[in-house]
């Protein structure tokens, strides 16, 4: 963190008209900037309502002004909030005086980094008070106010309680090398290692659901022109978002639209129609199309089901893609059995939907855990999923080698990697790319 007498200001409300525009100044030299600005003080942690001046003495707003003397701040440094009138150009004359008086502007995420390296959040609540920001619906919404709240971090530091008490057994026994032991009958080590076999699991299951929540899952809509993929976007969506006509080709272009599937938030991508010898802007279509696909989480393949030519799947996907083959238009034709995977519904009708819901839920891999919901990220699962590799490395080694000392080393590596999630094991790099995907003023 930048040294003694680094003040950063920066607004801490969107740009634009508002009602309401708050500048935030943090820093050793914070108190005297706001005593610049405002005459002189408030009481700390009380609103009181001042005139702010500009960088050249004379008042350009009246609003309320708040003191949080150090250590009881966010940022864990003295700040000054002032709650002014939401003109840009009043917000932009306040920054503009903080900085005349020492302040510097504030870097992306800079307030939210000085909050972690002060202590007063590990790295994942500082990551959960992004994904509050940015969650796209109410369930996400909640699990990043459980994380915020601390939730996540202590699943993971518990895990790492339970490694540390595993390991210490493990090398106690190590240390004493004139005895000869047998790991695989120590009932109290086996049992410690079924208790950690089965707190990864319920994290891993818990943070991939998180993930989820968090990012969202990206479907895809592909197939021939006229197979229905705009109209079962729109269905879909309850917009109108696609032009739909009679006419091959219509859509040219990809169009997204967001939907919430019982706290899912889904991104639907219609894309052109694929086919053979399009024309030049159709073209250029289909290769949008093909890159939607490349980056998807699922492709819903889009079938005629009135076409009694029905195409294959003829299209590459990225590995461990999957794809569903979804048959529209079924109320226009005879349905009989259907023994092959496929969906059948009709997007004019509705029929058929709620299975395509479900399915979109079972591929993502989504659960509504309720209240147990916790927001996370995708560095997260890695974190811990290469903590789980570590761990069954070390069984492995135990189980077949009765090597404790490799257990104790896998143990050990497993800890390191849970350490990233909080911020125990971190480096300025790491650091770097996540605060700099946060608005300026946090």
């Amino acid at each position: 963190m930048a040294g003694p007498g680094d003040t950063i200001v920066a607004a801490a409300t969107p740009p634009g008209t508002g009602g309401i525009g708050i500048v935030r100044i943090s820093g050793d030299e914070a108190p005297r900037i706001g005593a610049r600005i405002l005459g002189e003080l408030p009481q700390p942690r009380v609103a009181e309502l001042r005139s702010f001046a500009g960088a050249d003495g004379e008042p350009v707003d009246k609003g309320i002004a708040l003191y949080f003397p150090s250590p009881g701040s966010y940022t864990g440094e003295p700040v000054i909030e002032l709650h002014g009138h939401g003109g840009p150009t009043v917000v932009a004359l306040l920054i503009e005086a903080a900085v005349a008086n020492g302040a510097r502007l504030a870097e992306p995420g800079e307030f939210s980094k000085r909050a972690f390296l002060n202590d007063k959040l590990d790295l994942a609540q500082a990551e959960a008070i992004a994904d509050l920001i940015g969650s796209g619906t109410a369930q996400a919404a909640r699990a990043a106010l459980r994380s915020l709240s601390g939730d996540f971090s202590r699943a993971v530091n518990e895990l790492v309680g339970q490694l540390t008490d595993l390991r210490v057994h493990v090398e106690a026994a190590i240390d004493f090398p004139e005895e000869e032991i047998d790991f695989l009958s120590d009932q109290q080590l086996l049992q410690r290692i079924d208790d950690c076999a089965a707190a990864f699991e319920n994290l891993l299951a818990t943070a991939t659901v998180g993930r989820v929540l968090r990012d969202g899952y990206q479907v895809v809509l592909v197939g021939k022109p006229n197979a229905g993929k705009s109209s079962l976007m729109n269905r879909l969506s309850g917009e109108e978002t696609a032009i739909v006509t009679e006419i091959a080709g219509t859509t040219r272009d990809i169009l997204r639209e967001r939907i919430d599937i019982d706290g899912l938030a889904v991104e639907l991508i219609d894309t052109a129609g694929l086919r053979d010898n399009p024309d030049v802007i159709e073209k250029e279509g289909i290769r949008r199309a093909r890159e939607a696909m490349a980056n998807a989480d699922a492709v819903l393949w889009i079938q005629d089901a009135t076409d009694g030519d029905v195409p294959e799947i003829d299209e590459r996907v990225a590995d461990g893609v999957p794809i569903v083959v979804v048959r529209n238009k079924i109320d226009l034709v005879d349905a009989g059995p259907n023994d092959d995977g496929a969906i059948c519904l009709s997007a004019t009708t509705g029929i058929g939907l709620d299975a395509l819901r479900e399915e979109i839920r079972k591929l993502a891999g989504y659960k509504d855990l309720g209240e147990g919901a916790l927001t996370a990220r995708r560095r997260h699962v890695d974190a811990l999923r290469r903590a789980a590799d570590h761990f069954e490395a070390g069984q492995k080694a135990l189980r077949e080698m009765r090597a404790g000392e490799i257990l104790a080393e896998e143990l050990r590596l497993a800890q390191q990697a849970l350490g990233e999630i909080t911020g125990a094991v971190s480096s300025d790099d790491l650091l770097g790319r996540i605060f700099a995907d946060f608005c300026i003023g946090k």
